[in-house]
């Protein structure tokens, strides 16, 4: 059931458009990624939900509800920002309770909830500390304790992630998620971290220069790229140049070797397209399921400890590809000349 619906969103600042045309319905309870760059407009997308930013043009209507005319404190909205913000002269039990107060919940009531949102992050421990007494993890967690307390219809996150440490940021967006499913709360999150994005959504919005170049599941966003930016921003990729052969037989040469591809080629024959191609669609395994090999001389292998990604040079390409660490099995030398088996349906020809 749709429960959020953004129609013909558009944000312009003077002569400047930073968000085009923007359309997408969510539904109750899903989880939505919007994933980009710096200055891409997913930040504004978010802002204008939330009711601190007016859109130039369009609606956006949660619930059956057009909230156009409606102030941020009017739409029952939580909101989690980067940097916590948290009051420091008030204690955790406090700060969760702001919300509360403000809506003029009565002191039982008030006290029962906070008591429930603290156990649901899991830092009943802590209601009496104050948040300079807090890591950047608990003061996070507050955080959403805080824009969860009041029951909002929508909980909006604005890279809530970027400013912790790496191991911290994976622990706490599993929580994040867990707590997102066990509330059922329809959930907006905004990050430029594409492994956060792919690992805690329903679906993914892939945001390029204030226009979503694709909406999908991790999945989709993932093995079915649908532009050149969404496949080079997501993911390791190989880029790989190829002669159009036959256009109506999908066939290209890479070098000399010409690949029948699943993939629809609408280029003219003689023209040039560019494949892409994940380093984990590749084996060196002669017997590994593929229809296509790849030839030429390592340029250069490196262990990253679970994985060795290793480059090889395929006519003139740098073609990138890993296999998992293994002890028994010595990672190719430079200069040696190697078989990558893949898989036709694994090369994807890239749309502008």
């Amino acid at each position: 059931m749709t429960f959020l619906t953004l129609t013909n969103i558009q944000k312009s600042f003077g002569p400047v458009k930073v968000v085009h045309d923007f359309n997408m319905a969510i539904n109750k309870g899903e989880f939505i990624s919007f994933l980009g760059p710096s200055g891409c407009g997913k930040t504004t997308i978010l802002r204008m939900v939330a009711g601190f930013e007016t859109p130039s043009g369009g609606t956006i209507v949660i619930n059956d509800r057009d909230q156009s005319s409606l102030k941020p404190n009017q739409r029952n909205i939580g909101m989690v920002f980067q940097a916590y913000a948290l009051f420091p002269n008030m204690n955790v039990f406090d700060n969760v309770a702001f919300g509360l107060k403000i809506a003029g919940i009565g002191k039982a009531e008030i006290e029962k909830r906070v008591k429930e949102m603290l156990a649901l992050i899991h830092l009943e421990h802590l209601g009496d500390r104050y948040p300079y007494q807090l890591s950047g993890g608990q003061q996070q967690r507050v955080a959403l304790a805080r824009a969860l307390a009041p029951k909002p219809q929508v909980l909006l996150l604005d890279e809530p992630l970027s400013a912790l440490d790496a191991k911290i940021r994976v622990s706490l967006r599993e929580e994040i998620r867990q707590i997102q499913q066990q509330l059922g709360i329809t959930t907006v999150f905004v990050t430029h971290d594409q492994e956060e994005a792919l690992s805690i959504s329903d679906r993914v919005v892939v945001m390029n220069a204030g226009r979503a170049d694709q909406i999908g599941t991790p999945f989709e966003i993932y093995n079915k790229p649908a532009t050149r930016f969404v496949a080079s921003f997501v993911g390791t990729l190989n880029l790989i140049e190829a002669k159009v052969v036959d256009p109506a037989a999908n066939s290209v040469a890479i070098g000399d070797l010409v690949v029948r591809l699943k993939d629809k080629v609408e280029a003219a024959a003689g023209s040039t397209v560019q494949l892409a191609m994940r380093p984990e669609a590749g084996s060196l395994n002669g017997s590994a399921k593929g229809d296509t090999t790849l030839s030429g001389p390592v340029v250069s292998s490196h262990f990253l400890g679970s994985v060795i990604r290793t480059r090889m040079n395929v006519a003139g390409n740098i073609v990138s590809f890993d296999m998992f660490n293994d002890p028994s099995i010595t990672p190719p030398a430079v200069g040696e000349t190697v078989n990558l088996r893949i898989d036709a349906d694994d090369l994807l020809v890239l749309q502008a």
